[in-house]
């Protein structure tokens, strides 16, 4: 196991752990189903597993590392019987379950709880050659999965993205995804700046959108270049788009009384995930809302871990 890789602290853990097992008792012996969805670490899942010793947990992550990284995990801690790991998109959650794990549909009727991370594992953003983060200098990638042919992705890499885009559709990225006030700024001057050399590393990214910046605002607290990025990984894996299919089909995934709890870390995903919950509970009843207003770290959360503070989780059960 990469012990570097293990290093993480898990956001909302008590908060989602007490939402998903709900009035479970950590001595009711009957067997329980969970699907963690974004693997990552493991913090969630391997927190769900100690709690009860009855639960049984369908895990995906599309991360290559983290797949890696999490089944020396499990081997290490013994927990292959109970920990089972795919390495997946949670859009094809539905395809492996009917696939792979059909019993738990028609014999239990159900998962008692489904969890989603939605936030960019610390690891991600830490190593430079993945090109999500330009505090280092590497590819201009974003791929959740760099192991994806393209079925997924519209685009191979970031770089691609802003190689074919044009100036309209890098202007629309950066302003619905990013909130990007500097938008239309920004995209025509990497529109002019590529046709003299191309833009292939986060460096060279980072260094247009920087000086397309007043000089007053170079220099705050958010980085010029952080809502460009955030844009460009939304847009590269597709992530508002699946977010938005999958609600419904995971909310029928859940057998009665069984919990959806999503964690989002920016508005965009928090709007997706608060409307297609109201409108599970309220035009399609099939689910209530149990997280009227979000559920949100603690002070003490955030100052053990400055990446929750953005953190929000809403749960639904299903009726």
């Amino acid at each position: 196991m990469n012990s570097e890789y293990g290093q993480h602290i898990s956001v909302l853990l008590q908060e989602s752990l007490d939402y998903l097992l709900g009035k479970i008792s950590p001595e009711d012996s009957s067997v329980k189903y969970f699907a963690d969805l974004t693997f990552g670490r493991g913090g969630h899942s391997l927190a769900l597993s100690q709690r009860n010793s009855s639960i049984q947990l369908i895990c995906l992550d599309q991360d290559p590392e983290a797949i890696e990284n999490g089944k020396a995990m499990i081997a290490e801690k013994n927990l292959s019987t109970r920990i089972t790991l795919h390495h997946a998109n949670f859009r094809n959650f539905k395809k492996i379950v009917e696939t792979n794990h059909l019993e738990i549909m028609q014999g239990h009727g159900g998962f008692d709880g489904i969890l989603i991370d939605l936030g960019v594992s610390s690891h991600q953003f830490d190593t430079g050659e993945r090109g999500f983060s330009f505090r280092f200098d590497g590819p201009l990638d974003m791929r959740m999965n760099p192991d994806d042919g393209g079925e997924l992705n519209s685009f191979s890499t970031a770089a691609e993205l802003i190689k074919n885009s044009t100036q309209e559709d890098l202007t629309k990225i950066f302003f619905e995804y990013g909130e990007e006030k500097f938008a239309k700024r920004i995209a025509q001057k990497i529109c002019e700046e590529r046709k003299v050399r191309e833009i292939k590393t986060t460096n060279d990214l980072e260094e247009i959108i920087f000086h397309c910046y007043p000089k007053a605002m170079r220099h705050e607290k958010i980085h010029p270049a952080t809502r460009v990025f955030q844009a460009l990984r939304i847009a590269v894996n597709h992530e508002l788009e699946i977010i938005e299919e999958m609600i419904p089909i995971l909310a029928q995934m859940l057998c009665v009384g069984g919990r959806l709890a999503i964690i989002s870390f920016h508005s965009l995903e928090d709007r997706i995930v608060k409307h297609s919950m109201r409108n599970l509970e309220k035009n399609e009843e099939i689910g209530r809302v149990l997280t009227k207003k979000p559920i949100i770290p603690s002070n003490e959360e955030i100052l053990r871990n400055s990446r929750a503070r953005s953190a929000k989780m809403r749960v639904l059960e299903r009726l």
